[in-house]
């Protein structure tokens, strides 16, 4: 007789065990857990709770006592919504042995759907005594089942949900889950080193982080899991620095004294200390003979361009090929110009590779740069096609990073022969790359730069696997640049001063968040400003337009227009957010900045101030549109609809506030980058998804910074001791590290 299980039978217990054979789960609700990302046993386990809520203080109604963190159960006998000057306020009077208690919410009506006569809910907050009644100013709220046991005297997990899972139905899935399932994960830290490190074993973790005793348990477990997360991560970056750095060979490329003075006699000017630093660092590198892998940051205008062409030159001067990467075509044609004017007189051969050239200028191009007939090309992400060749690759340079994922830096790093991306198309169908594939010839150096500050954490966690190098001054003759935060009231002030500076012989920009109109978005579109100032405040001078969807050419002439003096007003988008370059510009208008991020607004800024006259930046804000930023600004969306708008509104609306504040008070970038830190975290300022790293579940770069730089110096130690982590007690760190990170990092050959 066969005894092989059927389809209906529960598989025997495994971490792989689908989420619908789990204790209470059953097919219905396996598929709304599905929504969440969670299908299997292991999910479950590893679904940490987005917070908590503290109900070892449960009391009755009368034995209440003023501003301290208490819960009431009880049952709702009135709900009344109103209307107030300055928004709504929604009330619901509760009932508990005879006593009642007032909740109050202002502006979140949402909350009503949760509210309704006669059924039970669960109220935690700090209450007042207002005459004779308890009353609880916007206490969390939660629903309770006709059939569901007052929770009492715990901590309870708050999960993330979806429409049809309750609360505790999630709470009891979870606790089936561990209860049954949590004695099958292994241990991933060899004892000594767990106990060395003051961790938690996982058997007392897992329970510990869903359901803890008391909150020096769940301090302890979730201590344990974000240093694994972090530690585990920072492994991957180790591993990645020890293959760059140790395992992969690229050619030595000596800055001689005789080099060094031709390069310098290409620059009309003294470099300041910060450039000749990062300089040292990057003729260090490029003197080795495994590949340089370096990150140049620097604040807007500080001169991180002429460092890179200092290693181009580095490397031409040795007979090698340098390309320069850039993520827009108006970057990238800024870039082409700023060799022109520097290596005009020389005999280095440049050219410019992006996507509008003509099918037989590009094939022309091509066919040169296979030939090693140009030493420095420029380009977009038109330089990654498969076509593309390079006869002797020396060094890549990629301006503003983050804007490119992983996958597509690694591509345009590949190795430097004839087949370029063999390495890549390999990685990418999971495929061990062939023997001649691997030793075809030496890497490139590698430099990538960014105009965008990056917080020291965020650094660590995504570039590192990068040295870095930081200039923090800028060239001299950078002027300063005032700025203004306004509402419609100073409109009229600011357009007079704008006039009275273009009368002088200033230019200007005028930027708006968007192309077209927007019924749901409320802020003025590019063409619908355009045309009320061409006859409106600026109908006396010379206005051009520009932006993205504009064809290569029609920005091309538009920019030159503006660069020649020709129009002395550019109406624009935040396209010319880098690459643009015109001394004679000192005055910006930005229309709708609630609606820019902070790193947005300083790129923005940074085009004005880089001539001999002082710059001028007039922020207009439109605080009733405040809600709708969030798309255009880069913060991601809740993922639900209704319940969580009104009070993420009022959050955008205070967020937008400090933003701003921040933005008037410094123009520099370092300290702009460490307060958007604060205000959006990591994942807005460079999100996971772009750069290929899957997000971390539980670690926060903002409160963990401490334990951040502990997981990095113990990763480091352990790297350096076991560098392919071929130890049998490392083994199951190794496992844990190549599925996490192996594909986005690279990393199959590990070991």
């Amino acid at each position: 007789m066969d005894s092989a299980r059927t389809p209906s039978q529960p598989p025997a217990p495994s971490l792989a065990t689908p989420v619908q054979f789990l204790r209470g789960v059953g097919p219905a609700r396996g598929e709304l857990l599905a929504r969440l990302g969670i299908r299997t046993a292991a999910d479950v386990l590893f679904c940490f709770p987005r917070d908590y809520q503290d109900l070892s203080d449960q009391r009755d109604i009368a034995d209440l006592e003023e501003d301290t963190l208490q819960t009431v159960c009880g049952q709702v006998v009135e709900v009344e919504q109103r209307p107030t000057r300055r928004g709504t306020v929604l009330g619901a009077l509760i009932e508990r042995g005879g006593d009642h208690l007032r909740a109050l919410w202002f502006n979140m009506p949402h909350v009503r759907r949760q509210l309704a006569r006669g059924h039970r809910v669960m109220l935690s907050g700090k209450p007042k005594r207002e005459g004779l009644m308890w009353v609880m100013y916007h206490p969390r709220l939660q629903p309770l089942a006709d059939d569901e046991q007052e929770p009492t005297g715990r901590i309870l997990p708050v999960y993330p949900l979806t429409e049809g899972l309750s609360q505790w139905q999630m709470r009891k899935i979870v606790r089936g889950a561990v209860e049954e399932y949590a004695g099958l994960i292994d241990e991933a830290f060899p004892d000594e080193f767990r106990e060395a490190h003051n961790l938690l074993p996982i058997d007392r973790a897992l329970p510990q982080i869903h359901f803890p005793d008391d909150q020096a348990s769940l301090e302890a477990a979730r201590r344990r899991f974000v240093y694994q997360e972090l530690f585990v991560l920072q492994l991957a970056l180790a591993v990645k620095r020890h293959q760059q750095h140790d395992l992969r060979r690229s050619p030595q490329l000596e800055a001689t004294a005789k080099i060094d003075a031709r390069i310098r006699r290409l620059f009309p000017f003294d470099l300041t200390a910060g450039q000749e630093q990062a300089i040292r660092e990057i003729r260090d590198d490029m003197a080795q003979s495994r590949p340089m892998n370096r990150l140049l940051q620097g604040d807007v205008g500080s001169g991180k361009t002429i460092v890179a062409v200092y290693a181009m030159l580095l490397a031409v001067a040795h007979g090698y090929q340098a390309v320069m990467m850039a993520p827009t075509e108006v970057l990238a044609r800024q870039h082409a110009r700023t060799l022109e004017q520097l290596l005009g007189a020389s005999e280095v051969r440049r050219a410019a590779l992006v996507g509008g050239l003509p099918a037989r200028q590009r094939a022309e191009l091509l066919e040169q740069l296979a030939a090693g007939e140009v030493d420095i090309v420029v380009g977009t992400q038109a330089i990654i096609q498969d076509d593309v060749r390079f006869s002797k690759l020396g060094l890549v340079v990629i301006d503003e990073q983050h804007k490119f994922g992983v996958r597509q830096r690694a591509t345009l790093k590949g190795h430097g022969d004839s087949t370029p991306h063999a390495m890549e198309r390999a990685s990418a169908a999971n495929e061990e790359p062939s023997e001649a594939t691997k030793n075809n010839g030496p890497d490139p150096h590698y430099l990538v730069m960014t105009a965008t500050p990056i917080p020291r954490s965020v650094t660590m966690t995504l570039f590192g696997d990068l040295d870095a190098s930081t200039i923090r001054d800028c060239p001299p003759g950078r002027q300063k640049v005032r700025t203004y935060i306004a509402g419609e009231d100073r409109r009229e002030r600011w357009w007079e001063f704008f006039r009275t500076k273009l009368r002088e012989g200033r230019q200007g920009f005028v930027v708006t968040p968007l192309v077209d109109d927007s019924q749901r978005i409320g802020a003025a579109s590019l063409q619908e400003r355009y045309e009320s100032l061409t006859n409106g405040e600026l109908e006396a001078f010379r206005v051009g337009l520009i932006h993205g969807r504009m064809t290569a050419a029609e920005k091309d002439a538009a920019m030159d227009a503006f660069r020649r003096g020709e129009t002395q007003v550019l109406v624009c988008t935040s396209v010319i957010e880098v690459g643009v370059d015109v001394p004679n510009a000192t005055l910006l208008t930005i229309e709708s900045g609630e609606r820019f991020g902070l790193a947005g607004l300083h790129q923005l800024r940074g085009r004005i101030g880089r001539g001999r006259h002082p710059g001028y930046c007039c922020v207009f804000t439109d605080t009733s549109a405040e809600p709708g930023e969030a798309e255009s600004s880069g913060q991601p969306s809740s993922g639900t609809s209704g319940a969580g708008d009104d009070e993420a509104s009022a959050a955008l609306s205070e967020q937008s506030r400090r933003r701003l504040k921040a933005f008037e008070r410094t123009t520099d970038g370092f300290a702009l980058a460490e307060e958007d830190f604060a205000l959006r975290g990591p994942g807005n300022l460079f999100g996971t998804q772009q750069h290929g790293m899957p997000p971390l579940r539980i670690a926060d770069l903002l409160r963990d910074r401490e334990v951040l730089d502990e997981a990095r110096r113990d990763a480091m130690e352990v790297i350096t001791a076991d560098p392919g982590l071929a130890l049998p007690e490392h083994a199951r760190l190794r496992r844990q590290m190549l599925v996490r990170y192996g594909k986005a990092l690279d990393l199959g050959d590990v070991g």
